[in-house]
């Protein structure tokens, strides 16, 4: 195994189920002289488990150029190790700046791979994961959601998204409105007893959680399918042309699609592609 040496061990700990944990990471965990973390509290589950007692600095969003001015010289002197409250770190979790202090100041860092719910969700899937892009936690606002799948709507590569529980539904009814016919899936509990994706339609999908309360509790990892326009799809919509160039006399782009799409079930984004090209 590595010898430990100064400077910071970026570690991934367990998303869920605690005997994920490397051997690797328990070994850097234990020979390490400061752990740097989310919540302490959280994080002392993991190592009272492990039997590992060490010294634990809170790091967060709000608080890491402080903390970083703090430590800056154990960073150099001392065996750091970085750690989130589950998954690996930096993940849409903290310590950007502290991975960009230690690269300014030559400090070595090194990353301990481990569990990763982003990776799982992606396998779970049962869609295309040799591209894909990740975009975090959806917004706070339904407004600001509705942006965002719009945006991703015209996305190729697979989707990945963090959702809580509290905005999880305005987010399926999103999808649902604008990405009807998109396969998605829905992960929740990763690696727990009660793991479970749901996988589909967004509002089949929508349907299933709400058919019980507790299928709402929890955060959740959203991956959407991404944009496939084929030529007979473009076809298809030709067969109509001739109605749509009448329609067009005398509804909007948007009240075109609608209409369209509510006939003939093809996906709102490839008729309004189609719309677009009609206009050039």
């Amino acid at each position: 195994m590595d010898n430990i040496i100064n400077g910071l061990s970026i570690v991934a700990t367990p998303i869920g189920n605690l005997d994920d944990i490397t051997y690797r990471a328990v070994k850097i965990l234990r020979e390490c002289d400061i752990i740097i973390c989310e919540n302490p509290k959280h994080s002392l589950k993991l190592l009272n488990k492990l039997g590992i007692k060490k010294k634990l600095i809170a790091l967060h969003d709000y608080n890491e150029h402080k903390i970083i001015d703090q430590i800056k010289s154990l960073l150099k002197n001392k065996n750091c190790v970085l750690i989130s409250d589950a998954g690996s770190p930096l993940i849409s979790d903290p310590g950007y700046n502290l991975v960009q202090f230690c690269i300014a100041n030559n400090i070595r860092i090194t990353s301990v791979p481990g569990p990763s719910s982003v990776v799982s969700s992606l396998q779970l899937s049962g869609l295309p994961i040799s591209e894909f892009a990740f975009y975090g936690f959806v917004p706070k606002s339904k407004r600001k959601i509705e942006d965002l799948v719009k945006t991703i709507s015209q996305e190729k590569r697979t989707s990945v998204f963090f959702v809580s529980s509290h905005k999880l539904i305005v987010f399926l009814d999103c999808l649902e409105n604008i990405m009807t016919d998109r396969s998605i899936s829905i992960c929740k509990e990763l690696t727990k007893v009660n793991e479970f994706v749901f996988r589909g339609a967004p509002s089949n999908i929508k349907n299933k959680i709400l058919e019980d309360k507790e299928n709402i509790r929890g955060e959740f990892v959203a991956v959407i399918e991404g944009q496939t326009i084929k030529k007979h799809d473009f076809d298809e919509i030709d067969l109509y042309r001739k109605e749509i160039e009448k329609m067009s006399e005398k509804f909007t782009l948007t009240d075109i699609v609608e209409i369209v799409h509510k006939f003939t079930k093809i996906n709102k984004n490839i008729i309004y592609k189609w719309l677009l090209k009609l206009k050039k």
